[in-house]
Formats: C-alpha cells, sequence, structure tokens
C-alpha cells in the first residue's frame, strides 16, 4: 500500500465527508423550515383565505435552532470522545485486558499485537475485548497511532487460529496506521448530531398533545414529525455515506493485511468463519450501529444498501481468486478452540530482506552480527552489517531511496518476521517490566543512564523525580537494558507508551525533563540520547492531547527548503566521519528531493538539537507527498558512503515517527 497517497486522499475523503453532511444537514433544515412555517409562519384571512402575514424571522429562528441543535450534538458526542480509542472501547462495553493476565487467549492476543506493533514501527497500542459479544469480529479506534486502541470479541479469541487473528489485527493497524481511525470518528460524532433530532422529536410528539391552545397544540405534534422526519432523512444519508467510506476502505485494509502477514489464508480464513459462524460477526449491544464503519466484520444483518462492508463471498473471493462458496456452504459451522496456547509458526533461518537489498544486488548477502540472547545468528533479529556495493550508481540510490520510501507504513512479512523475533529475543522479566507504568518509566531512564562521568549527575536527577525510590527501580532493570542490542531500544519504548499514557499529563511532563536533564548532564547530547527523548516526547505528548494531533499538512518541500537542508546535514554529520563525505551526503540528499538544488551546505550549528526540533515541527507541516520526498532524501544522505550505521536507522526512523510516518527497521 502506498501510505502517502493514502494520506493524501484522506484529506480528500474528509472534505467530501463534510459537503455530504452539509447538504443532508441543509436538507433537515429546509423540512423543519418549511413544517414552522406552515404551523407559525403565516394566516390567512377569514373572509378571502388570503395570506396577510409571513414572518422571516420566524424561519430564521428555526434554522439557527437546528443548527445550534446538531452543532451542540455533534460536539458533545465529539468531546464524549477526546480520550481517543480508550474512550471508544470503553463506551462499547469493552475492558482493558490487563499486562498479567492468565489467560492462555489474552496472551497470545497481546503477543500478536506485540509483534505487529514492533513490524509497523508504531506505538502499542491499549488492548481491549468484549467479552460477552460471541461473533467473530475487531476494530481499531483512536485519533492517532499515538492514543490507538485495538478491541476484539471474545468470538475472535475463542474461534479464530494465531494466523487467522494475525490477519485480523494485521488489518486493524492498516487503519491505525492509515489515518483511518480520526475519519472514523468524526463519523461517529457527525451521526450522532443528525440523529439527536429524531430523538427530540419524538419526546415533542410525547408531550404535544397535552400542550396549550389547539392551534399550537397542533403545531408542537408537526414540529415533532417534521423532527423525527428529517432526522431520519439526514440518518438516512448519513448512513450511505457511512456506507461508501467504510466499504473501500475496508478492501484496502484486507489487501494490507495480506501484504503484511504475506499469506492470504489468516484474514480469509477469518472471513470464511465469520460466513460460517452462527454468530457470524453480529454485536449484540444497542450502540453497534455507531461502530459499524470501524469494524471488521458487519455489525448485523443490513440492506446492502447501508452495509458498511462488502459481501463477505466478494472479500473472500478478491483474496482467494478460486474460492467456492457452495463449497463452504457444504462445510460445518467452525467449532471455538477454547485456551489456545501462543505457539507461533517457526521463524524462518533465511537472513532478513530489506530495501538495502535493491543496492546490495542480493537480499542477505551481507555478514550478519550476532546479538546477546540470541543464538542464531541468522535469525531476523540480527542485523545486517549493510554495505552498498562497490561502484552502486545513482540510479541504484534512487531505486533504493524509492524502496525506504515505499516501505513507511507498509510493513511486510519480513517484519513481521524479524518483530516476532524481538519479541521473543526480549527477556520476560523486560516485558513485563515494560506492561507496569512504574516499571516501564525506569526502563526509559535505565536506557538514557550512562556509565561515564554524568552518571552520578543522572542519578540525582532521577531521584528528584520524587515517587517511590525511582533509583532502586531504575537499578533493576538496568542489567536488562545493557544486555539490548541497538536494534531493540526502539521497540522496546514502543511497547512501554501504553503504560505511561496511562499517567497524568504532569507525571509524564516530570518524565520528559528528567529524560532531557539526563540527556544534558555531560555538556552534550548524544544522538542516541537525542532518538530516545524526541520519541517519548513526541508520542508521550500526542497521547495528552489525541484530538490535538494534526492532520496530514498541505505545504511544499521547496517551501521548506531551509528546515530539510538542516535534517539533511545533521544526518550527514552522524553517519560520516570525514567533513567531506559529509557535504557529499548532504548534496546527494538534496538532489534526490529537490533536483536542481543550488544551495550550498553549512554544517549542523553547535545547537544541533533545538535547531533540528523546529525543522522537523516544519517538515511535519507538508504535504504526504512532500513528506515522501523527504524520506527519499534522507535515505539518499545514509546510502551516500555505502553504509548503514546503526545511529543513521534509528535517527531515521525517529525523524519518521515524529513526521507521522511510521517507518519499519531498515535492516
Amino acid at each position: 500500500m502506498d501510505f502517502f497517497a493514502q494520506q493524501a486522499r484522506m484529506r480528500g475523503t474528509s472534505r467530501r465527508l463534510v459537503f455530504l453532511f452539509v447538504l443532508a444537514i441543509l436538507g433537515i433544515v429546509f423540512v423543519v423550515d418549511a413544517v414552522v412555517w406552515f404551523a407559525w409562519g403565516h394566516h390567512r384571512t377569514p373572509e378571502d383565505g388570503q395570506v396577510v402575514q409571513s414572518s422571516v424571522g420566524l424561519l430564521v429562528m428555526s434554522s439557527a435552532a437546528v443548527l445550534a441543535v446538531i452543532a451542540g450534538a455533534t460536539l458533545f458526542r465529539m468531546a464524549s470522545l477526546r480520550g481517543g480509542g480508550s474512550a471508544v472501547a470503553l463506551q462499547m462495553g469493552a475492558r482493558q485486558i490487563p499486562p498479567d493476565t492468565n489467560d492462555p487467549d489474552l496472551r497470545r492476543l497481546r503477543n500478536v499485537i506485540e509483534e505487529v506493533a514492533i513490524a509497523a514501527g508504531v506505538p502499542m497500542p491499549d488492548i481491549f475485548i468484549m467479552e460477552e459479544e460471541m461473533g467473530i469480529n475487531a476494530f481499531a479506534a483512536g485519533y492517532a497511532p499515538t492514543d490507538a486502541a485495538v478491541c476484539v470479541t471474545r468470538g475472535a479469541l475463542a474461534m479464530l487460529t494465531r494466523d487467522e487473528l494475525q490477519g485480523v489485527i494485521a488489518h486493524e493497524f492498516s487503519h491505525v496506521i492509515n489515518g483511518d481511525m480520526r475519519l472514523n470518528i468524526k463519523l461517529m460524532g457527525l451521526l450522532f448530531g443528525i440523529l439527536v433530532l429524531t430523538i427530540i422529536g419524538r419526546q415533542v410528539l410525547w408531550w404535544g398533545p397535552g400542550a396549550g391552545r389547539k392551534r399550537d397544540n397542533n403545531g408542537i405534534v408537526l414540529v415533532g414529525l417534521a423532527l423525527v422526519v428529517a432526522g431520519w432523512i439526514g440518518y438516512f444519508f448519513a448512513r450511505l455515506i457511512q456506507a461508501a467510506v467504510a466499504r473501500s476502505r475496508e478492501s484496502l485494509a484486507d489487501a494490507s493485511a495480506v501484504q503484511f502477514t504475506r499469506q492470504t489464508s489468516g484474514i480469509a480464513g477469518a472471513l470464511k468463519k465469520i460466513a460460517r459462524a452462527e454468530e457470524g460477526s453480529r454485536l449484540q449491544r444497542a450502540n453497534a450501529q455507531e461502530v459499524a464503519h470501524m469494524l471488521f466484520g458487519e455489525a448485523g444483518r443490513f440492506n446492502s444498501l447501508f452495509a458498511t462492508h462488502p459481501p463477505i463471498y466478494d472479500r473472500i473471493r478478491a483474496l482467494e481468486p478460486e474460492f467456492d462458496a457452495q463449497a463452504l456452504e457444504r462445510e460445518p459451522p467452525p467449532e471455538p478452540l477454547y485456551q489456545q496456547a501462543d505457539e507461533p509458526p517457526p521463524v524462518p533461518a533465511g537472513p532478513h530482506r530489506s530495501p538495502w537489498d535493491a543496492v546490495r544486488g542480493q537480499g542477505g548477502s551481507a555478514p550478519v552480527v550476532p546479538i546477546p540472547g540470541v543464538t542464531d545468528p541468522r535469525s531476523p533479529l540480527n542485523i545486517p552489517g549493510v554495505m552498498i556495493a562497490a561502484g552502486a550508481g545513482l540510479a541504484s540510490q534512487a531505486d533504493a531511496s524509492a524502496a525506504v520510501a515505499a516501505q513507511v507504513g507498509s510493513a511486510d512479512a519480513s517484519d513481521l518476521q524479524r518483530a516476532e523475533a524481538i519479541r521473543k529475543g526480549l527477556p520476560d522479566d523486560l516485558r513485563q517490566a515494560v506492561r507496569n507504568s512504574e516499571k516501564a518509566q525506569a526502563v526509559l531512564l535505565a536506557m538514557a543512564l550512562g556509565n561515564g562521568p554524568q552518571r552520578e549527575a543522572q542519578l540525582k536527577i532521577i531521584d528528584s523525580m520524587g515517587g517511590n525510590e525511582p533509583r532502586a527501580e531504575v537499578l533493576a532493570v538496568e542489567p536488562m537494558v545493557r544486555a539490548l542490542d541497538p536494534g531493540q531500544r526502539l521497540p522496546i519504548a514502543l511497547l512501554a507508551f501504553p503504560a505511561l499514557r496511562r499517567w497524568s499529563g504532569r507525571a509524564i511532563t516530570v518524565l520528559i525533563n528528567a529524560l532531557n536533564q539526563m540527556a544534558h548532564a555531560d555538556g552534550q547530547v548524544d544522538l542516541d540520547e537525542y532518538c530516545l527523548v524526541k520519541l517519548v516526547t513526541v508520542q508521550l505528548s500526542e497521547a495528552l492531547n489525541p484530538r490535538n494531533i494534526p492532520l496530514p499538512g498541505t505545504g511544499k518541500l521547496a517551501a521548506a527548503r531551509g528546515s530539510f537542508a538542516l535534517v539533511c546535514a545533521v544526518m550527514a554529520q552522524f553517519g560520516n566521519d570525514d567533513p567531506l563525505a559529509a557535504r557529499k551526503a548532504w548534496q546527494a540528499g538534496m538532489n534526490e528531493a529537490l533536483a536542481g538544488d543550488t544551495s550550498a551546505y553549512a554544517p549542523p550549528p553547535d545547537d544541533w538539537q533545538a535547531a533540528l526540533d523546529a525543522a522537523l515541527a516544519e517538515l511535519d507541516r507538508l504535504a504526504p507527498m512532500s513528506k515522501e520526498l523527504v524520506v527519499r532524501g534522507l535515505t539518499s544522505v545514509i546510502m551516500a558512503d555505502g553504509k548503514l550505521r546503526g545511529v543513521e536507522a534509528e535517527l531515521l526512523r525517529v525523524i519518521c515517527a515524529t513526521l507521522h510516518c511510521p517507518l519499519p527497521a531498515l535492516a
């Protein structure tokens, strides 16, 4: 899937959604105004029946009242969802899965979601389960990956194998990554705003017959009927919009899940079980239709006009062209597979493939470097020492730059295999630690703790944070953190975010400030320190105010040339020991993103961290296609010397996270 094209289309979809809802609202206003005018806006003379009075002001007041009700109800519903994905899940009656659960099905679900999150390069979402729902279904909700929640039904856990569950989760992560969730929450608010008119109309009809004089009584009844009719007219068109938006995105998410898992049997198997199961994908909750556009399968049986998903057999046939629906119908309904052990398929022994293989000429040809705790040096967890073939020309560099950009938001099976190996390679105690809020903080602080002269100053900073002996917690987890491979640092940070997101704004601010102070304790900031602090700052700050997470911008790269040049200069300086080589790498990046650029190279300033923060803030406001050029340009900077250093890979991933362009591991 093309992440940047999807982001660009998202803006167009949002505009069309708003336009169609405006048309629906105008239709509602017209119906209500017509009834109000008929009931109170005019009167006729007894002699000749001619209209002698017409009140334009009354119609203005009527229109304003209807618009105010719709706007107020929409804003109220949106405010109730300001908590993001977790708020949606809780309102659906789901419960959050505790990190220390002993339920084998829930542990299997957590493991699958952790692997998919690591592979996709996004923070671990909150995990919820709808215990009473035995239909096979799931949804992802939130404003952005930093506040996402993934919710599954108990029926999905009971019925699906690990491969099938992984296919469903990969489908939902497509919605997380491509920005569908934010549009879905907007739909929830707008649907409620329109439906509330019907609720008001019913109440008016309830007390209207006993109100006042006969003429006023008739007018009130007419208005009540008008509100009910207008509300259902708006609701009708709202459902059509909901269905149209959801159907196109469900097909894309199915395809994305296949790309992610590199096999169709998982997601296709889940769809077949929905088709054969007695409960199907139905939800029993009364408000299920409100989230119908978010779900993996239909919330119930609806007319095809209002269906939020393509027909189930069509979805299966798109994945398996030879699918025989009649043969499936002859099979017995699926049986629950309760208490399934988490036994993932073995990770292939072959080396990890990456976009850099396009430059090397063949996948996995580079030597691998063993990682502590991983006995098989051929495991996908081990990072190849990537070396670009001697004499690789600009065409090869351009191919690899395009390949890395194509990997943004588009993890595949090799990323998933690598993520599985990373998760399994982490010590159990460390995995448990990042699921606990206090210990997750200790893990991040231990990652920032050095061994040099600054160590004592850093420990004093930790002491000043208060709480329950933070120094002891940090020192307890430090040996496990020290044993981490550089390639495991970002994944362990991503796994820690759900535990930290539950903190108050003040507690998160204290943590971010402590990490900043620890990074500056020796008077200079190393690149790995910057990457850790930046990642934590961006993603935890966004989790505090999910509704304020910016939408894809509209800026052009040419207008942000200075910021892009600075980011390229930082990447070039940290990736090259020789100033001349750094200049050459910088020029390669500028030429890749801004063909014909004639800017002069300038090394980063001494205070490069603040300058880089400001530059990234400007680049984050770029349009999606301009962000793609940024990624391609930075990749060319990295490739200029023919080597991929760990610091370069980590910096590129953090920059992409800051630009809201999740990038899986590069090697």
